[in-house]
């Protein structure tokens, strides 16, 4: 029998509070995930905020906003965008951070905020140009990449750009990836798993993560 993946709660918990918020994240500590994956951007200010789009809600382009005017109409809207450090510091290690490079050119800074964070975190990203220059200057980082369409070759991919998580979409996943990636030193970080079923199949298969929107789905469907 294939060991228990870890939970891994999809930006906290969206299906019960606004995804990439500290309820949302708070919910999930809650509900007992083992890691919390998050997406960040940076204001024009360097502050390294959790947030999936470019812009808000209201049409804030983050890059181009300083941090004060972004939390300033957050709250004026009655919701959030937290700083990175902000989620490192309600989660002080009760849990695994994957931290998603979401804005160009911002990797520096969510490092030097990463660097302080007293838990086990690693950074992934569908950029994988940017994970290779982040494994060369960090070689000894924990890096991933995601990707959602089909890898021929996935130990070679994940050789190539210095990476040792696999996120494949869940449907890609099937025996032969699960096994050449561990073959290759990696993780297999399946996203996103909403499905009882599928959560059983990808348990089957070998995964090392399940990544949902609401993990507690997912608890009985992974043995």
């Amino acid at each position: 029998m294939p060991p228990r993946p870890i939970l891994i709660a999809h930006r906290g918990m969206p299906r019960r509070e606004r995804e990439n918020t500290l309820p949302s994240f708070r919910a999930a500590l809650a509900a007992g995930a083992d890691a919390i994956e998050l997406d960040v951007h940076a204001t024009s200010d360097g502050v390294v905020v959790v947030h999936h789009d470019p812009s808000t809600s209201d049409g804030l382009e983050i890059a181009r906003t300083s941090s004060g005017t972004l939390a300033a109409s957050a709250a004026a809207r009655g919701t959030e965008v937290p700083t990175l450090e902000s989620v490192c510091r309600l989660v002080t290690g009760r849990a695994e951070l994957f931290v998603e490079i979401k804005g160009a050119a911002v990797d520096d800074a969510v490092l030097d905020v990463m660097r302080r964070y007293a838990g086990p975190y690693a950074i992934h990203g569908f950029d994988h140009e940017m994970i290779g220059r982040i494994a060369r200057r960090e070689p000894a980082l924990r890096l991933g990449l995601l990707f959602d369409a089909p890898v021929p070759d996935v130990a070679g991919l994940l050789a190539s750009s210095g990476a040792r998580d696999a996120w494949p979409e869940h449907t890609l996943v099937d025996e032969r990836l699960v096994r050449d990636a561990h073959a290759a030193g990696a993780r297999v970080l399946a996203w996103t798993v909403n499905d009882a079923a599928e959560a059983a199949r990808l348990t089957h298969a070998g995964v090392d993560g399940l990544c949902s929107d609401d993990i507690t789905l997912l608890g009985e469907a992974r043995g």
